[in-house]
C-alpha cells in the first residue's frame, strides 16, 4: 500500500465524536468571551478607575487580535503543526484569562485581553479544520450539530452569564471560569486529537511579511472602527475617518496582494469553489444576524423597560434551547432535503421572526421579549449546520485550512459589523422619530394639550401643587415621547434585519446540490 492509499484509508484511534466534543468544548470557551465581557464593563471600570468608553478597549483589544489571527490561522497551523497549534492556543487563552482576572490596571486589562484574544482566535478554526479531518463527509453534519452549539449558544448565553457572574460574584471571576474548561479541554485534545499523515507531509508556508502586514492593518483598524465608531460619532470623528482609510487600504491591499504572491499567507483559491464562495455569504450574512439579535433585544430591555443586566440576559436563554432541540431535525432532514432549500428556509423564518419582532410596545412582558428572541433562534437552527457543510463538499482537501479560517473570520467580522451597525441605526431611528413626533409636542396641537391637562389632572389628585404640577406633566409628556420614539427605533431595525434576512434567499440556490457536490468532490 503506498503512502497516498494509506492517507487516504486513515481513520483516528479515538472516537470521533469525543474528538468533535473536546474541539467544540475548546472553542464554546472562546466564543463565550466575545460577548460574556458587554455586562461587565461598568463594573470593571469602576474596579480599574477608569471611564465606561476606556472600558470599552477591553473589548475592542480582543476583537482586534482575534479577527486578525482568524485568518492567518491556517498558515499558523502550517507552520507549527495544527495540533500543536490548537495545544497552545488553548493553553495560553487559559493563561491570559488568569492575567485578565488579576490585572490591577485597564492598561494591563488591555494588554492581556490582546493577548487572549490572539490566542483564542485560532480554535474555531482549528476546531472546524480538525472536524473536517476527523469525519467523512457524509457524517460532518452531525458533527457540525456538535459545532453548532458552540457557535450560536456562546453569543446568546454570554450576556446572561456575564450579568449572572457580575451581580452575584465579581467581574473578575468571568476570567476565572475559563481556568478549569481551558485544563480539561488542553488534557483531552492532547490525549485524543491527532493531525493525519497528510499534515505532517504538507511543506509550510514561508513567512509571507507584506500579506501578514496588510491582514493585520485593514483587518486590525477594521475592527477598531466598528468597535469605536458609535461612540466616537462615526465619520465626524477624525480618528474614525483614519481608521476607515486604513482599513480599506488594508483590505484592498491584502486582496491584490494575495492574488500575485507566490507562496500568500492565505491562498483565496478556495473562493473560485462556488459553494465555499456561496457559503462565505451564507455565513456572513448568519454571523450579521445572530449578533445583532443577540444584542437588540437585551439593550432594547435595559434601556427602554429597566430591566437588570441579568434579567435581560435570561430573554436570550430559553432562544438557546430552541436551537438545541431544532438542531437535530435539521440533521434529520438533510438526508430528504437539498441543503440549499433548508438554509434558505433558515433564512425566510429569520426574516418572519424578525419581522414579528418588530411588534414592540412600551408596555411589552418579559414573555413576549422572549418569544420574540426565541423565534430568532428558530431560524438559526436551519442556518449553521447546513451552511457549515455544504461549504466544504467540493472544496480540495489541501485547502481546508485557509478555507476553516476564512470562513470563521467571515462569520466573526460580519458579527462585529451586525452589532455596529444596528446600534448606530438605532440611534439615528430614534432621533428621527423624535424629530417626527416633536411636530405634535406643541401648544397649538389640541391632543397635546389634553395629554397634558390629563397629567395635570393625576398629579393635583397626587398631592401636587397646581403651580408645579404643569412643569411636572411637561416632563412627563416629554419622557413618554422619548420612550416612545426609542420603541420606534427599535422596531425600525428589526424590520432592516428582516430585510437582509429575506435578501439572502436567493443567493442559497447558487449553492450546487449535496449530493452532486459530494460526488464531484470524490474526483
Amino acid at each position: 500500500m503506498n503512502a497516498a492509499d494509506s492517507a487516504a484509508k486513515w481513520k483516528p484511534s479515538s472516537n470521533p465524536w469525543a474528538i468533535a466534543v473536546v474541539v467544540t468544548l475548546a472553542a464554546f470557551m472562546e466564543i463565550l468571551d466575545t460577548t460574556i465581557v458587554n455586562v461587565a464593563l461598568p463594573h470593571i471600570a469602576g474596579s480599574l478607575s477608569a471611564s465606561n468608553d476606556e472600558a470599552t478597549w477591553a473589548l475592542t483589544s480582543y476583537l482586534v487580535a482575534n479577527g486578525i489571527v482568524l485568518t492567518i490561522s491556517g498558515w499558523l497551523s502550517a507552520v507549527i503543526g495544527r495540533k500543536r497549534y490548537f495545544m497552545i492556543c488553548i493553553g495560553m487563552f487559559t493563561v491570559c484569562s488568569f492575567l485578565c482576572g488579576i490585572a490591577g490596571s485597564l492598561p494591563q486589562l488591555v494588554v492581556f485581553r490582546l493577548a487572549q484574544g490572539f490566542f483564542g482566535g485560532g480554535m474555531q478554526p482549528s476546531q472546524q479544520s480538525i472536524i473536517l479531518d476527523t469525519f467523512p463527509p457524509d457524517k460532518r453534519g452531525g458533527a457540525f450539530a456538535v459545532t453548532a452549539i458552540a457557535t450560536i449558544i456562546a453569543p446568546i448565553l454570554g450576556p446572561t452569564l456575564g450579568g449572572v457572574v457580575t451581580d452575584t460574584y465579581n467581574w473578575r471571576w468571568i476570567f476565572y471560569a475559563n481556568i478549569p474548561v481551558g485544563l480539561i479541554a488542553l488534557f483531552f485534545v492532547y490525549v485524543l486529537v491527532e493531525d493525519p499523515p497528510w499534515l505532517s507531509k504538507a511543506s509550510a508556508k514561508h513567512i509571507d511579511l507584506i500579506g501578514l502586514g496588510l491582514i493585520t492593518l485593514g483587518l486590525g483598524c477594521f475592527q477598531i472602527m466598528l468597535d469605536r465608531g458609535e461612540d466616537d460619532d462615526w465619520f465626524g470623528s477624525p480618528f474614525i475617518v483614519l481608521m476607515a482609510a486604513l482599513a480599506v487600504i488594508g483590505v484592498v491591499g491584502a486582496v491584490i496582494w494575495l492574488r500575485i504572491a507566490k507562496n500568500p499567507i492565505v491562498n483565496l483559491d478556495v473562493f473560485k469553489d462556488r459553494n465555499f464562495a456561496t457559503g462565505c455569504f451564507c455565513i456572513a450574512a448568519t454571523g450579521g444576524v445572530l449578533y445583532s439579535g443577540a444584542i437588540i433585544i437585551p439593550q432594547f430591555a435595559q434601556t427602554v423597560i429597566n430591566y437588570t443586566a441579568t434579567w435581560a440576559g435570561l430573554i436570550l436563554s430559553p432562544g438557546g434551547m430552541v436551537v438545541i432541540l431544532l438542531i437535530p431535525v435539521v440533521g434529520l432532514s438533510m438526508r430528504f432535503v437539498q441543503t440549499r432549500i433548508i438554509i434558505a428556509t433558515g433564512f425566510f423564518v429569520m426574516g418572519l421572526a424578525f419581522l414579528y419582532s418588530s411588534r414592540l410596545a412600551p408596555s411589552i412582558d418579559f414573555t413576549t421579549l422572549m418569544l420574540m428572541r426565541s423565534a430568532q433562534a428558530a431560524g438559526l437552527a436551519f442556518l449553521f449546520v447546513p451552511i457549515s457543510t455544504i461549504a466544504y463538499t467540493t472544496l480540495p482537501r489541501r485547502l481546508n485550512g485557509d478555507a476553516t479560517a476564512l470562513f470563521s473570520m467571515f462569520r466573526n467580522v460580519f458579527g462585529s459589523i451586525g452589532i455596529s451597525i444596528s446600534s448606530a441605526m438605532i440611534t439615528e431611528r430614534t432621533q428621527a422619530h423624535q424629530a417626527s413626533l416633536s411636530k405634535w409636542a406643541t401648544p397649538f396641537h389640541q391632543p397635546f394639550n389634553e395629554l397634558i391637562a390629563a397629567y395635570e389632572k393625576a398629579l393635583v389628585a397626587m398631592g401636587r401643587a397646581a403651580g408645579a404640577a404643569h412643569d411636572i406633566a411637561i416632563g412627563q409628556v416629554y419622557q413618554s415621547f422619548r420612550t416612545q420614539a426609542q420603541v420606534l427605533g427599535y422596531s425600525d431595525v428589526f424590520v432592516y434585519v428582516a430585510i437582509v434576512s429575506f435578501s439572502v434567499v436567493p443567493v442559497c440556490f447558487f449553492m450546487t446540490n449535496k449530493k452532486a457536490a459530494a460526488r464531484g468532490s470524490a474526483h
